[in-house]
């Protein structure tokens, strides 16, 4: 018959070995993911990157750009009167005087317009002379009339007095007396008439002469000033300086305020610079600059800013303050310093690639080992052509990678071999 085999202790032990081993893991695999460190690594060189140390120094709040030299004042060449070039009196290069001539113009246009207002001022004045002219014979004819009619008048009134003694007297009749009476009373009444009309004639004629005149007037100032047109197909120069620019040939046809050249103003040079964007705010006139020429160094001051931004960069004009370096020419270089502000001491990095990357909020700081380096936000302030003043994240004496973090994409940790 079958007999029963009780299983033993280790055996029943053994049956439950893979759920301990399972629950095992599963605390290590917990403890790892609560406790361990899961910032993904990179293994890189060391000679494959820039490593700077943070100091706290003077930081120099300035920055540096290129200026060009110009003449201190430049003035445009274009003609207050188109034409076509018929003469070249300078060319370019060449040292001129306020006044000398340029240019010379011919237009036949103009011509033709001096002839017509010619004529025209001719017409108006034989035409008021007429005028004139008539105005005094109607003068004279009205005064005429009001001498007659003054007589008239009188011999009436003389007969009316003399009818009107005879008519007391009983030697006329009635008849002859009211009709005396009536022909005096009708010819001092036509007088009176007479009288308001030629003096209203008199006024309308003196506004009419006065208009006239006005007219003529401003007809000669019209002639005077389509002259004067012709003296401007010479052009002249401006100012005293050099002539930088004379961009013309013979026979060309010129538009009026078409530029055509320019005049540099010699008797002093200014410097102007390109600056880039982000100094923008930061940039007003009075500021001081400097360069170096030779083993000298020469002061600049900002004299204009435009505030037009192209390109990323800003224009800005520098004169001197005080000596101008020899031989000074239109067209040098020279690279300059412009002060933004006063020296103060901060934390400070040399400048690197990395910014391009992180945009100054981040950086990667070395272990006190210099094995690994973290990867660690930072606050960027004010930078300069050499450092970056640093405001929060960083103290001194501490390591960081400067070059570029291209290679580095989103990594948190490297490990330095």
């Amino acid at each position: 018959m079958d007999r029963v085999i009780e299983k033993t202790k280790s055996q029943q032990l053994k049956k439950y070995w893979p759920y301990a081993a399972g629950g095992s893991l599963l605390l290590v695999m917990l403890a790892w993911l609560i406790f361990g460190n899961h910032a993904s690594t990179l293994k890189v060189s060391k000679d494959e990157m820039t490593i700077s140390e943070a100091q706290r120094a003077e930081f120099k709040d300035y920055v540096r750009t290129n200026g060009q030299v110009l003449p201190i004042q430049i003035v445009q060449i274009s003609p207050e009167e188109g034409g076509i070039v018929m003469e070249k009196v300078v060319e370019e290069g060449t040292m001129v005087h306020k006044g000398d001539v340029i240019v010379r113009l011919s237009n036949s246009n103009l011509d033709l317009q001096i002839l017509n207002a010619e004529a025209e001022l001719a017409e108006k004045q034989n035409l008021l002379r007429n005028t004139q002219v008539a105005m005094q014979q109607d003068r004279l004819n009205n005064q005429t009339e009001q001498a007659q009619l003054d007589m008239d008048t009188h011999r009436k009134q003389r007969t009316y007095d003399q009818n009107k003694r005879l008519y007391a007297e009983k030697l006329i009749s009635k008849e002859d007396y009211i009709k005396s009476q009536e022909d005096y009373q009708l010819s001092a009444k036509k007088r009176s008439l007479i009288t308001k009309r030629l003096k209203q004639d008199s006024i309308y004629r003196t506004v009419q002469m006065d208009q006239m005149e006005d007219n003529l007037q401003n007809m000669r100032k019209n002639v005077v000033l389509v002259r004067q047109r012709k003296d401007k197909l010479e052009i002249r120069s401006a100012i005293d300086g050099e002539l930088g620019l004379l961009d013309v040939e013979l026979g060309q046809s010129i538009q009026p305020g078409q530029k055509i050249g320019q005049l540099n103003d010699l008797s002093d040079y200014k410097v102007q610079a390109s600056i880039d964007e982000h100094y923008i705010d930061r940039v007003r006139p009075g500021l001081s600059a400097t360069f170096t020429r030779g083993d000298k160094q020469y002061q600049l001051q900002v004299h204009k800013v435009y505030p037009e931004v192209r390109d990323g960069k800003f224009r800005c004009d520098f004169v001197f303050k005080g000596e101008r370096p020899e031989n000074i020419r239109s067209g040098q270089t020279y690279y300059i310093d412009l002060e933004l502000g006063q020296p103060e001491q901060a934390i400070i990095i040399p400048r690197g690639t990395f910014f391009q990357t992180t945009g100054g909020q981040w950086i990667f700081v070395l272990d006190k080992s210099g094995s690994k380096a973290y990867r660690r936000n930072i606050r960027v302030g004010r930078q300069n052509p050499q450092y970056y003043e640093i405001l929060e994240g960083l103290e001194p004496g501490e390591r960081v990678v400067t070059s570029g973090y291209e290679a580095f994409k989103d990594n948190e940790v490297l490990v330095i071999k």
